[in-house]
């Protein structure tokens, strides 16, 4: 039996500057401009790149102990390239991780290191891919101009 390995999303407008974000399990999120609550798509990769190193990380150290503390900042500058193109830079992934006092806490704490470079290095999809530099292919579906 073969691996299922595509992904999707899909984004409807909602009004301008303004979309909803769905997968095909029924999530949604918020996407715009930043005028109001909703996500920019810079903060969705940024939150992307996060919450996927966040969950591999989740899933190593729990087994050993449940954390008391779990958060994570991610942090980049946006700045414009050399051909006036917009991109991020100095992307950071900072982990504040606590756990109980004790033998199992003791063991959560030594995994912890190994499990934020087994995230970078092999496990978190989304920063391989970034840091790879993965080409977008972005096209326009037969039919979408007329009416």
């Amino acid at each position: 039996m073969g691996e299922d390995t595509f992904r999707s999303v899909e984004i409807e407008r909602t009004s301008v500057g303004k979309y909803v974000v769905r997968n095909v399990r029924g999530g949604s999120i918020s996407m715009g401009t930043g005028e109001d609550g909703s996500f920019t798509p810079v903060e969705l990769l940024l939150a992307a790149i996060g919450g996927c190193t966040s969950i591999d990380v989740d899933h190593i150290t729990s087994r050993r102990a449940e954390p008391t503390q779990f958060s994570v900042e991610v942090t980049g500058d946006k700045s414009r390239d050399e051909t006036g193109g917009n991109r991020m830079e100095n992307l950071t992934v900072e982990f504040t991780v606590t756990f109980p006092v004790g033998a199992d806490g003791d063991r959560a704490r030594e995994a912890l290191p190994r499990s934020l470079r087994q995230s970078h290095d092999r496990l978190c999809t989304v920063s391989r891919t970034v840091e790879l530099g993965t080409p977008v292919s972005i096209v326009e579906a037969a039919g979408s101009t007329g009416d």
